[in-house]
């Protein structure tokens, strides 16, 4: 399988976070999509048993979610005023799980604003419960079963150039520039 790399030039001019910003961040995720497809390959010619194949086998883990993580990132964002959640299924699930949208917002930040490097998701549940998740590492700690609806990217080239240690300045700039209709689409499928 080869993966491409997505263009996401679209989403240059958004509010909060700087083109140049932007263009690191795109340039790493095409990284990501480069390794998946070395590492693909590489899998291909390993031999069974070998100390190789068992270290690719953990790479492709790294760099395969990295890719795909940051693919649900951009796709959740856009310039375009979308930082309203209307009523709706996805609405009526947030308050149901967390009493009220101020308390989920309230609980992402938060999440996001923890120490460390990694992602902040909510997810939403095989019984339909929604999570605020905490994945530190692409390929560790991803909840079981779960479908991701909301991803935010909290590692330091997510927002350092534009916020330095200010990682709380990066968070409200992300929730203004979060594509709602994506989300809710996610939600329902």
């Amino acid at each position: 399988m080869n993966y491409e790399t997505k263009n996401y030039e679209h989403l240059l001019g958004l509010s909060g976070i700087t083109d140049v910003m932007l263009k690191n961040h795109l340039t790493l995720y095409a990284g990501y999509v480069t390794n998946t497809n070395k590492i693909s390959d590489l899998l291909k010619l390993a031999k069974a048993g070998t100390p190789e194949l068992n270290e690719l086998k953990r790479r492709f883990g790294w760099e395969y979610n990295g890719m795909k993580m940051h693919e649900l990132y951009f796709e959740n964002l856009t310039k375009e005023n979308q930082s309203v959640l209307g009523n709706g299924d996805l609405m009526n699930s947030i308050v149901k799980n967390f009493s009220s949208f101020e308390n989920w917002l309230l609980d992402f930040r938060a999440t996001g604003t923890m120490r460390g490097i990694g992602w902040v998701i909510l997810t939403k549940g095989n019984n339909g419960e929604l999570f605020n998740a905490w994945v530190g590492e692409h390929d560790l700690g991803q909840m079981v079963s779960v479908k991701p609806l909301l991803i935010m990217d909290v590692w330091e080239h997510a927002y350092m150039t534009d916020y330095g240690l200010k990682r709380a300045d990066y968070i409200e700039a992300f929730i203004k520039n979060v594509d709602w209709q994506v989300v809710q689409d996610r939600f329902n499928k």
